[in-house]
């Protein structure tokens, strides 16, 4: 890795920790493998223009892979039941604290035809008029009623671009 290759994983690391700590998250303990997948973040933003997670296969079309730029709309549903998310960047207290480690987690991301069927299926499952439309960000299920989705989460800081419309 060139020496401005190592400065960029290092200022990501640096920022994603930083952030990660703020917000009740952690990174994994595991120094090299952090930097590894921020590696990847980096090299999968270049080629694609989006930190697309480094675990998994991205299609390079933005809209189809929203689910899964990093972090990815399954990361705290992992959290909460494995102790990490798929790709193991970020960690619950257990690991960070040695009282359990990482291992390998089933993926939760569906394939194309389910992710079809479960949009059809909410949009149907909406019986009641409201005087907005209600939007969900996709990373950590913050709910707002308005026209448009934030710019921001104010939660955890996904972008616009992460919220879907839910009624």
């Amino acid at each position: 890795m060139s020496e401005t290759k190592k400065e960029d994983v290092e200022n990501l690391y640096n920022r994603l920790y930083k952030e990660a700590e703020s917000y009740g998250y952690h990174l994994n303990p595991d120094v090299e493998l952090t930097r590894d997948l921020i590696k990847g973040i980096l090299i999968n933003e270049k080629r694609y223009g989006y930190w697309a997670c480094p675990c998994r296969l991205a299609s390079g079309k933005k809209n189809e892979d929203l689910d899964i730029i990093c972090p990815c709309d399954y990361r705290d549903a992992d959290l909460n039941e494995y102790g990490s998310c798929y790709c193991a960047l970020y960690v619950s207290q257990d690991i960070v604290d040695g009282k359990k480690q990482v291992a390998s987690i089933p993926e939760r991301r569906p394939m194309r035809r389910e992710k079809e069927d479960i949009e059809e299926k909410s949009v149907k499952n909406a019986s009641f008029p409201l005087s907005k439309p209600v939007w969900r960000c996709k990373v950590c299920g913050y709910l707002c009623g308005r026209d448009e989705p934030p710019d921001v989460c104010p939660i955890c800081k996904a972008k616009k671009e992460r919220f879907e419309k839910f009624i």
